[in-house]
């Protein structure tokens, strides 16, 4: 029976209830008895929900930098979700993955344990065909194969470069230092752990042009559970809230401000001419500006108006003498 009851099912028990049919009293003992959950002991759950609450936000973090990455790398539209991040034991994803595979084994350092990125088939060829040049068309990757030599150094390129991203997003957690160690595509060689370990499963939706495939991260429960105590939604918050700028960090950014080139013009004034002028205009020919010689000039950075100045020379070069800042234009 279902838990949400139809207008003509409600109609009936209204109906029972006022013609004596059903008791009032016999209703409430139902609701007072105690509910029962199903608990599988072979499977235990490892994972709270807080917990996996918070690897979700930090793969939807990583899941942004991941799509700003393969937009520019493949020089296409990419569209990336995180599917589900839920709990399972290893040998529920091992059993689930085809062969040949392409599975990155991660060492997870600082952490003991490694963890898997699992990369479906059409994705990679698709990944592997745009940085070659190609368009990336999904009907010629449908043919299941093994990659060759120069294609696995593609993808573990790629893949370095997923691994790289991982750690702004955990920065909060901790600082991990992961790191590739090698690539499998039988997935009987990535046994990480046991096959009744718990691990928690985050899969991503990729959409690259017209090919639409998964990734799936593998997170032993083994590797992450030293800072398990860390993956509370509240934490992890309050950590990111409470992060200050090191005095490092400031003078980074003051010493990448000051090197930065920005434009700078002068304009010496503005005429109007028309064109059969302009087309007529030969050496020796004078303008009228709209500008006096005792006049300020003004100081553009950018298309904005910064400055006011005087027109000069220093040594042998033109040169302009700034007198006054000038509010920002609105």
């Amino acid at each position: 029976m279902s838990d949400v009851l139809s207008q003509n099912e409600i109609d009936d028990l209204l109906a029972a209830l006022s013609t004596g049919e059903v008791d009032v009293t016999e209703i409430e003992e139902d609701t007072k008895e105690k509910k029962v959950r199903k608990y599988d002991f072979s499977r235990p759950d490892k994972f709270a929900k807080d917990q996996l609450r918070t690897l979700e936000i930090i793969h939807e973090n990583f899941a942004r930098l991941l799509n700003n990455f393969l937009s520019g790398y493949l020089r296409t539209y990419i569209e990336i979700d995180v599917l589900s991040v839920q709990p399972m034991i290893y040998n529920e994803f091992s059993n689930s993955i085809t062969n040949p595979a392409i599975l990155g084994i991660v060492n997870f350092a600082p952490l003991k344990g490694q963890m898997i990125i699992d990369i479906s088939s059409d994705l990679a060829f698709t990944m592997i065909e745009r940085v070659l040049g190609g368009a990336g068309d999904s009907i010629k990757f449908k043919e299941t194969r093994s990659l060759t030599e120069i294609e696995m150094t593609l993808i573990k390129n790629i893949m370095v470069k997923f691994i790289n991203l991982l750690k702004e997003p955990w920065a909060n957690i901790i600082e991990l230092k992961a790191r590739l160690e090698n690539i499998e595509t039988n997935s009987q060689f990535a046994q990480i752990v046991g096959p009744s370990e718990s691990i928690a499963l985050v899969t991503f939706s990729i959409k690259i042009g017209e090919v639409e495939g998964m990734i799936n991260i593998c997170i032993p429960h083994y590797t992450i559970e030293p800072i398990l105590g860390q993956l509370s939604s509240k934490l992890w918050f309050s950590n990111s809230s409470r992060k200050e700028v090191s005095e490092p960090e400031k003078e980074a950014l003051q010493t990448s401000i000051h090197s930065t080139d920005v434009n700078m013009v002068t304009q010496i004034g503005k005429t109007n001419i028309t064109v059969a002028e302009f087309l007529s205009l030969m050496t020796g020919d004078v303008l009228v500006l709209n500008k006096k010689v005792e006049d300020d000039l003004e100081v553009l950075i950018g298309d904005e108006v910064k400055f006011t100045g005087k027109p000069g020379t220093k040594g042998k070069s033109v040169a302009i003498k700034i007198t006054e800042l000038r509010e920002e234009m609105k």
